[in-house]
């Protein structure tokens, strides 16, 4: 054992002679070793584009989730009126899923909710380069630029030109009324048989017998467009009367005119147009899409009428800066300022001016108490209401009237007209030159068979809206004699300026 251990250890501490050097590799053996690593290069190239696109497509799985999960939840805050909610939410939709139609037109209605219109015709013209047929597309487009426009207009100086004043003894004698719908060619069989004329022959005097008569022309006078507001025949409730009704109004004695509401797109921009266009022709002078403003000279007194609706479509009554600014910019520039408005809930049980805003069919139809003391406080003589198609109540506010719903006044054929929806009203008011009301009176009238106004010899609105007055406006509410005579209470007296 021993001898075999120390020949071990011998063995261990001599050093090891080199191998014999190795053969080279034959040439077919070195290419044999190249295609074995160039196959194997593929291979790996091969594996690594597969885990990528692997990677890929879980990313962009994992961003779909997340960009569907701030898509309902920025429609879930619209919903909700919650701007900036709706704003974070689409806004990292539209980070996610730049493309997306979905998430750049709901962004924009978020935009549109907190007044930002600059950003919300950004992704709506976004939209229109993704999706040029988009629904509704060219109307919320037009409504952004007009509400930019306006912005811009605003933010200028205002004119500071000097007028001559008006003369010591001028005054304005208007006459207001509220809906007006002559008959309509949707659905079919909607139009007066005996022609426009005869809805308002009944009342042709009352209008006629002013210096400045207005009415709010609910829906537009066009020959065209389309609507996307009938689902049936049956539940259509899109107005359109033919050009050619314009000239009845023109006849009666129409001065000016709102298209502020919310029949007036009901067919689209070109009828929005085409209802301008012919107001224009008949001389009726029209406000209603934001920044319009339908200027009158009379008696020596330049009269500037801004209408509002409780839509952004229109001058928007629930942006108050916006409207605060409009309406000092016209009474920079005019004798008197007369604001008209389309806001409220309607119908039978929308008789009374609730304190805050009012919804209806889950709009936003406006806190009109603060509105319409807001536009006094701006520079309005005169504050005319419309929408709910029933007679309000009415006050005085810092010696200003305030109609808060002069009711339906000719409406063919489509509206309900029981109870007080068929009662109507022509409401006088009288100015001087300095805005100071001088005298007020309402004219009753009420609507028979499908829609044909005619004076009411029994004052039923006088009675409903005395009521009314009493009960919204206990304090500041108006005096109404029982032959229509408007007047201050002594309260509301000792406030005129």
């Amino acid at each position: 054992m021993v001898p075999s251990v120390l020949l071990l250890l011998a063995l261990s501490q001599t050093p090891a002679s080199p191998p014999p050097p190795a053969a080279p590799p034959s040439p077919a053996t070195q290419e044999a070793v190249r295609d074995a690593s160039r196959r194997g290069a593929a291979v790996m190239h091969q594996l690594a584009v597969e885990l990528a696109a692997e990677a890929r497509a879980s990313l962009m799985q994992e961003h779909g989730r997340s960009a569907d999960e701030h898509f309902a939840r920025g429609v879930e805050a619209l919903k909700a009126r919650d701007a900036a909610a709706a704003i974070d939410e689409l806004s990292q939709c539209v980070a996610l899923r730049p493309t997306s139609v979905e998430c750049r037109w709901e962004l924009g209605w978020a935009y549109s909710l907190a007044n930002r219109w600059t950003e919300a015709l950004a992704e709506w013209t976004e939209v229109g380069k993704l999706k040029p047929d988009q629904p509704d597309l060219q109307d919320v487009l037009a409504q952004a630029r007009a509400q930019v426009a306006l912005q811009e207009r605003l933010s200028r100086p205002p004119d500071t030109t000097p007028r001559p004043p008006p003369p010591a003894d001028a005054r304005l004698r208007l006459r207001a009324v509220g809906d007006v719908m002559l008959g309509t060619t949707v659905p079919e069989g909607y139009l007066p048989p005996e022609g426009p004329a005869s809805v308002i022959s009944g009342v042709k005097g009352l209008l006629e017998d002013a210096d400045l008569t207005f009415v709010n022309l609910e829906g537009p006078l066009c020959d065209g467009g389309k609507t996307n507001k009938c689902r049936s025949d049956r539940n259509c409730y899109a107005f359109r009367s033919p050009t050619e009704y314009g000239q009845t109004l023109r006849e009666a004695g129409v001065d000016v005119a709102s298209t502020a509401n919310n029949h007036a797109g009901d067919f689209g921009e070109e009828c929005r147009r085409q209802t301008e266009a012919t107001l224009d022709a008949l001389g009726i002078a029209w406000s209603g899409p934001p920044g319009t403003v339908a200027t009158v000279d009379r008696n020596g007194l330049r009269i500037g009428l801004v209408a509002f609706h409780s839509s952004p479509t229109g001058n928007h009554l629930n942006n108050l800066p916006t409207a605060t600014a409009l309406v000092q910019s016209v009474a920079a520039a005019h004798d008197l300022v007369i604001i008209s408005f389309h806001g409220g809930a309607e119908g039978g049980k929308a008789l009374h001016v609730p304190h805050g805003k009012e919804k209806f069919m889950g709009e936003d139809r406006g806190d009109l108490r603060t509105f319409t003391r807001a536009m006094v406080d701006a520079g309005a003589h005169l504050v005319l209401g419309h929408g709910p198609h029933v007679a309000r109540a009415m006050e005085f506010y810092k010696g200003r009237l305030i109609a808060y719903s002069m009711g339906n006044f000719a409406t063919y054929g489509r509206f309900n007209l029981q109870g007080p929806q068929g009662l109507g009203m022509v409401l006088e008011v009288e100015l001087d030159r300095e805005g100071r009301f001088l005298s007020g009176k309402i004219l009753p009238t009420r609507q028979v068979g499908e829609g044909l106004a005619v004076p009411d010899p029994k004052g039923a609105v006088l009675k409903l809206v005395r009521k009314l007055t009493a009960e919204d406006f206990p304090d500041s509410g108006v005096r109404i004699e029982e032959d229509g005579t408007v007047s201050p209470r002594e309260k509301a007296r000792a406030s005129v300026p």
